[in-house]
């Protein structure tokens, strides 16, 4: 990396990661790696996919993770019905001025919360491939900026329940980072039974951070030192996973940068200005499990992903630690 982070950003950047923590594990419980692991892929300016069952705290995590900003949020509903412009927008006939304007569509926000994506049609899902990668919407030709930072936060059940719409390979790509929620231990599902049940939108949380301090620390994270050993050693494992007979296809390039970014921006919330051999290893799992698929045909969505992730953690095993 061309310059190194100053320690005092370091510091201030870590004490604002600390009041994110606390505010969302109100809502949160018995969480702290998956709250831990948001973070990340928002200080990597990456997008999220959360995928587990229905009913386990999937919307709230990342309702939770958007009220603790000072930023712009939406929520889109996805269902089979919906419109690839009810996503990004419409232009529309102005009789006045006789011209064509812009009205844009509810993905013009900093963190755009897209709920239960796998079920809305391949169309639709297709219609946030250009904004997630480039932030922008093209129009009749004129391209409309969504504004910085930007984060898609989306949802999605299990591919193999009815009315489920598996996202196509493209798209998986463009989220950085795929996690779990998983069922709460029983004291922490204990503490949720006693709260007063209430709708993830009635969750009063204020922002403890602003946008510029997202910005700032999205900046920051570029100039979190990665030593050529560690850079080696991430190459050795997304090389191990184009020559495992049990995949269907390896690690692309963009994989190993997403990897890279996502071990310097777990390096940053840890409060650490370098990236060391066991970021890489943490973060190998959310990063890479979406972008790997088996050879073999499986009937059961969970039973794949079980199967990839204990490839993905043999594969990581029996690759030696950089001294």
């Amino acid at each position: 990396m061309s310059d190194f982070a100053p320690a005092a950003e370091v510091a201030s950047t870590r004490a604002a990661l600390e009041r994110l923590k606390v505010n969302m594990r109100v809502t949160i419980k018995g969480k702290d790696d998956v709250i831990e692991q948001s973070l990340v892929c928002l200080l990597a300016g990456g997008h999220l996919l959360i995928e587990d069952l229905p009913g386990v705290g999937k919307t709230t995590l990342a309702y939770s993770l958007a009220r603790s900003m000072d930023c712009a949020f939406s929520r889109i509903q996805f269902t089979s019905d919906l419109l690839p412009s009810d996503v990004t927008g419409v232009s529309i006939y102005d009789e006045t001025l006789k011209e064509f304007i812009f009205k844009s569509g509810p993905v013009f926000a900093n963190i755009v919360l897209a709920d239960e994506i796998n079920r809305a049609t391949p169309k639709t899902q297709s219609a946030l491939l250009e904004v997630m990668d480039r932030g922008k919407v093209t129009m009749d030709g004129e391209a409309h900026a969504v504004g910085s930072p930007f984060m898609v936060v989306a949802t999605q059940n299990p591919i193999d329940y009815e009315g489920t719409f598996p996202l196509p390979e493209s798209q998986m790509d463009r989220f950085l980072m795929r996690l779990q929620m998983g069922y709460p231990q029983p004291m922490d599902e204990l503490d949720i039974l006693r709260a007063p049940r209430l709708g993830y939108d009635a969750i009063a949380l204020n922002p403890v951070v602003t946008r510029s301090d997202i910005l700032k620390m999205q900046a920051l994270v570029g100039k979190v030192f990665v030593e050529d050993s560690v850079l080696d050693y991430i190459l050795k494992i997304i090389t191990a996973t184009r020559t495992e007979a049990e995949f269907k296809a390896g690690i692309s390039v963009r994989g190993g940068l997403s990897l890279r970014a996502a071990a310097q921006a777990r390096a940053l919330v840890q409060g650490r200005d370098f990236v060391i051999p066991e970021d890489v290893q943490e973060m190998s799992g959310s990063v890479l499990i979406h972008r790997l698929s088996l050879a073999r045909q499986t009937s059961d969505a969970l039973e794949e992903r079980r199967a990839v992730l204990a490839a993905l953690r043999r594969i990581i095993g029996s690759i030696a630690l950089p001294e």
